[in-house]
């Protein structure tokens, strides 16, 4: 403070001198209204087992360790399992029922009832199919074809249902357009059988082209360019 000149001496004093004031706020009621809430069930007590790589467990803490506010449905989580793992163990299948309380309380169980099985079904794998012979990928199938062939599409008229041809040899052009094989020559197979093998063949080559119908009609870019169009 000594080397300090008189008016840096007169700023210090008033640091002791300054009294801060009270001030009442006026306090406004608002009531909370939470979007959403946030515990599921019981608070979390932190009671968890150690990780086994012993490295630091911060489940409750980054995030919140409490189950999903939309349950599944035990019943529809049962019918998936049993699509997936193709289960056919003869066992008691226990489907939750509806009172009718409960659905004059809330309407829309039935509505979330029908959109779980239509979820189960859409997400329900496709059956195995064994083909007497090698097919191609699907994924190889759905690949870009060159430039040069889709300006030749745009130029002409593909076959129409209409085309004076025999059933079966209308489905053997649209399978030579989509490059799927139709039948193998196997000079092992008799004359007796050779039209049983074709038409086995025949169908082998038209599950795979419904398959690739049926790829393309669910592929995310094709159902984006649909709603564009």
């Amino acid at each position: 403070m000594e080397n300090f000149d008189d008016e840096l001496k007169e700023l210090f004093s008033y640091i002791d001198q300054y009294k801060p004031l009270d001030t009442k706020l006026d306090t406004e009621l608002k009531p909370f209204i939470p979007d959403y809430i946030p515990a599921v069930g019981d608070i979390d007590a932190f009671i968890k087992i150690p990780r086994c790589d012993n490295k630091i467990d911060t489940l409750g803490l980054t995030c919140i360790d409490e189950p999903s506010g939309k349950q599944s449905d035990p019943s529809v989580l049962d019918l998936h399992l049993r699509a997936i793992t193709k289960s056919t163990v003869d066992t008691e299948l226990k489907v939750r029922s509806l009172n009718s309380e409960d659905i004059k309380e809330d309407p829309k169980l039935i509505d979330t009832w029908t959109s779980n099985i239509d979820e189960l079904h859409e997400s329900k794998p496709r059956p195995n199919v064994i083909y007497t012979r090698r097919m191609p990928d699907i994924e190889d199938l759905m690949q870009v074809w060159p430039s040069e062939i889709e300006d030749e599409l745009n130029n002409i008229e593909l076959p129409s249902a209409d085309l004076d041809l025999p059933l079966i040899d209308y489905i053997h052009l649209l399978l030579v357009l989509l490059d799927i094989p139709i039948s193998s020559d196997n000079s092992k197979v008799n004359e007796l059988n050779r039209e049983t093998e074709n038409l086995r063949s025949t169908i082998e080559s038209l599950h795979v082209m419904f398959t690739l119908y049926s790829e393309f009609k669910n592929s995310q870019h094709f159902k984006a360019m649909k709603h564009i169009n």
